[in-house]
């Protein structure tokens, strides 16, 4: 039968044990309000500190909204079905959770390759630099990552809300991810599967594209430059970004870029989870450690003592004992 918008689903959810549904709301709580303040720290230092007012920092704080936007989509109704007996989310919450899970991700994927540009022309051509990367420039290649993740979204979701599910209303994932949404419908999905596969791998080498020759580009320019100072502040500011490069494409490359016969919901299930939930709390982490001025900056350091007590009052005073 067709969908309809009172057609309800059922999220399996990541464990039906007690123990571990509590085990895992405790962590998950613990890794959201991480995701939440240093995302937002990194957003108000960058806003507050006039040093940081330039290309490179827009983009590191337009990511910051991202991850805080992308997590937000997962991990608060995930909390909620870990209390819940019955794990329900109706027709019209799961589309649009998807909906907006396809935008974030694929927005994500853009903005790395913009930054990975930004450190090209920046080391590359620096006298260029405050020229070519205009605040004008800047915006539009943020909302042009936008504009590209909504209308990945848009074409991916009209295609499987067209769906029939009459075999189960069971997702057996945490979230409404496409592949466990294509599995549940009783009709061929061949069609989706071929736009899921072209489009996530246009995306995947237009971006993955533009970050390599950035970046062989970057090395040889580093290899130019003749102090070893140098040298290391240049690596400095892109070892960073590669590191989140690494763990995002790894991830989604694993996730999309499979044939369908190798597909295991299970296994998938826990990589979803370092790539919904992980990666966009360890981002802060890895450019504030990795970034001289941001580390430095007065408000970063007390955002850093904010969120240590946050999220140490969230661990139960039993565990804080066995730490001990």
């Amino acid at each position: 039968r067709r969908p309809s918008s009172e057609q309800m689903f059922i999220l399996q959810g990541l464990s039906d044990q007690a123990g571990m549904r509590a085990a895992l709301f405790v962590l998950l709580l613990l890794i959201y309000t991480v995701t939440l303040l240093g995302n937002t720290g990194i957003i108000v230092v960058i806003r507050r500190d006039p040093r940081l007012h330039t290309s490179m920092y827009f983009f590191l704080g337009s990511l910051s909204i991202v991850d805080i936007c992308f997590s937000s989509v997962i991990t608060p109704r995930t909390l909620v079905n870990f209390l819940s007996e019955r794990k329900t989310i109706s027709f019209v919450g799961c589309m649009g959770q998807a909906f907006l899970y396809i935008v974030f991700v694929t927005t994500e994927c853009f903005l790395l390759a913009v930054m990975a540009y930004d450190r090209y022309v920046a080391i590359c051509n620096p006298l260029l630099y405050s020229s070519v990367m205009t605040r004008r420039l800047c915006v539009r290649l943020v909302v042009g990552s936008y504009i590209g993740g909504v209308l990945n979204s848009i074409i991916q979701m009209t295609f499987i809300i067209r769906l029939p599910f009459c075999s189960s209303n069971v997702i057996n994932h945490f979230f409404c991810d496409v592949p466990p949404l294509l599995a549940l419908s009783c009709a061929s999905t061949y069609t989706n599967e071929m736009i899921l596969f072209s489009l996530a791998g246009i995306i995947e080498l237009s971006t993955i594209s533009t970050i390599l020759v950035s970046y062989i580009f970057i090395s040889f320019a580093i290899l130019r430059i003749r102090s070893a100072e140098g040298r290391q502040k240049a690596f400095s500011t892109c070892v960073s970004h590669l590191t989140v490069v690494t763990m995002l494409y790894g991830t989604t490359i694993f996730m999309y870029l499979r044939p369908s016969s190798r597909y295991s919901l299970n296994t998938d299930k826990v990589v979803s989870v370092f790539y919904t939930v992980v990666i966009p709390m360890l981002n802060p982490l890895i450019y504030s450690l990795r970034n001289q001025e941001v580390k430095d900056n007065k408000e970063m350091k007390k955002h850093g003592e904010i969120l240590f007590s946050k999220t140490n009052s969230l661990v139960p005073s039993s565990r804080k004992t066995n730490l001990h």
